[in-house]
């Protein structure tokens, strides 16, 4: 997501003479940590890491620093990052879970589950949560604009004072009419992941970042995961620093002060569900497994609605929006994939055919004026081709 620039930083990072790294990265896979050598050293990157795993072993895990600056810290494969938008589809598999586990119907209303007025339009009635994890609720930024990103304009209507909380974000939502009818089309919503958050903790009577941590994180494995924060003085413990040339108006107060678009020009808290986790590149890789093969997270079930076609069917390019994931058919496999980013941050990770999964996390997002994110997965594609003999030596008992 692009914040509106109240004004371009001057303060680039300063760049070192060579990428440090750190971790693992076997002479077999050398490829693969050329690629990201290349692509931080090309978008002025100072934070970085990729990881990936082969056949459910983890292969390679590897941290990137690309600066001078002794305020960047070294990275290592657990350093945590936000995650951005890699964050819905653990929301998803926690909606899975709740549902295998008889405490929700994907198909119910998702106003009557958490009591919302449908009085601005009564179509809202027809929001299910199914709908809501394939982004067909009715909701469109392109239109409305995105709900989490309006929070000066929500303070004002509701006449609240600033920091707003998502209770906020649902009360001005709700009093809008939707962009279009429920389930007629596909369109992005991070509202509709907020809402999906607040079910999860209607379903387990638990907060939501407890009830994932303990319910779909620790039977996989996994410890470091948490939410983020939105001030920099309230990072975790190993978290990387965000860089950006954009700023903002702080949402944190009512001070009107411009403030780094990452550190106060919007909330991370309000985000939670649908982009607010933190996490490595090595925690991703392991959290894929979930779904490579029935555990004790999801049964065979659950994970065939992780990738079921939405209503609307599929794109031009045969993709669809499972549950907080993409999905393709190729032959013998079903592809998964996303892509997140914020102001400071790019993530992509993607399970693919042949058993190969990965996971790459960058401090810097793509802005007017820098080279193409997106390139980097037909880099990594390019690269798999070209391994001749892959890794047998399992990293994970080192990460976890």
């Amino acid at each position: 997501m692009t914040l509106p620039v109240a004004a371009l930083g001057t303060a680039q990072p300063a760049l070192a003479a060579t990428v440090q790294t750190s971790g693992v990265a076997p002479a077999a896979l050398a490829g693969f940590d050329k690629v990201l050598k290349t692509y931080i050293v090309e978008r002025k990157i100072s934070c970085a890491q990729l990881a990936i795993t082969k056949n459910g072993k983890l292969v390679l895990a590897r941290g990137y620093r690309y600066s001078d600056d002794p305020a960047v810290p070294a990275v290592t494969p657990t350093s945590l990052f936000r995650i951005a938008s890699l964050s819905k589809h653990i929301t998803a598999v926690a909606i899975m879970r709740l549902a295998q586990d008889g405490k929700l119907t994907l198909g119910a209303s998702v106003a009557t589950l958490l009591g919302l007025s449908t009085a601005a339009d009564p179509r809202l009635a027809r929001v299910t949560v199914w709908r809501l994890l394939q982004h067909t609720g009715g909701w469109d930024r392109e239109i409305s604009r995105d709900y989490l990103y309006l929070d000066h304009t929500i303070s004002g209507t509701l006449d609240v004072p600033l920091p707003i909380t998502r209770d906020h974000i649902v009360t001005y939502a709700s009093g809008r009419p939707l962009d279009f009818a429920p389930g007629a089309r596909f369109a992005y919503s991070n509202y509709g992941y907020l809402l999906l958050g607040m079910i999860v903790e209607k379903a387990s009577g638990m907060s939501y970042e407890s009830y994932v941590r303990q319910k779909i994180l620790a039977p996989a494995g996994i410890t470091r995961l948490r939410l983020g924060r939105t001030l920099k003085s309230q990072a975790a413990p190993g978290e990387v620093v965000y860089e950006s040339d954009q700023t903002a108006k702080t949402v944190t107060d009512t001070s009107g002060k411009t403030v780094p678009a990452p550190y106060g020009g919007f909330s991370m808290e309000n985000r939670g569900p649908g982009g607010g986790w933190l996490a490595s590149a090595v925690d991703l890789v392991r959290f894929a497994k979930v779904l490579d093969a029935p555990g004790a997270v999801l049964n065979s079930t659950s994970i065939a609605r992780m990738v079921a076609k939405p209503e609307t069917g599929v794109t031009e390019d045969g993709a669809w929006y499972g549950a907080g994931l993409w999905v393709r058919q190729v032959t013998g496999h079903l592809n998964t994939w996303h892509s997140g980013g914020l102001p400071g941050t790019y993530t992509y990770t993607a399970r693919l055919q042949n058993g190969f999964t990965y996971a790459a996390l960058f401090n810097r997002g793509e802005e007017s004026g820098s080279p193409d994110f997106d390139v980097l997965s037909p880099r990594i594609n390019e690269q798999i081709g070209k391994v001749t003999t892959w890794p047998t030596t399992d990293l994970f008992p080192r990460y976890f």
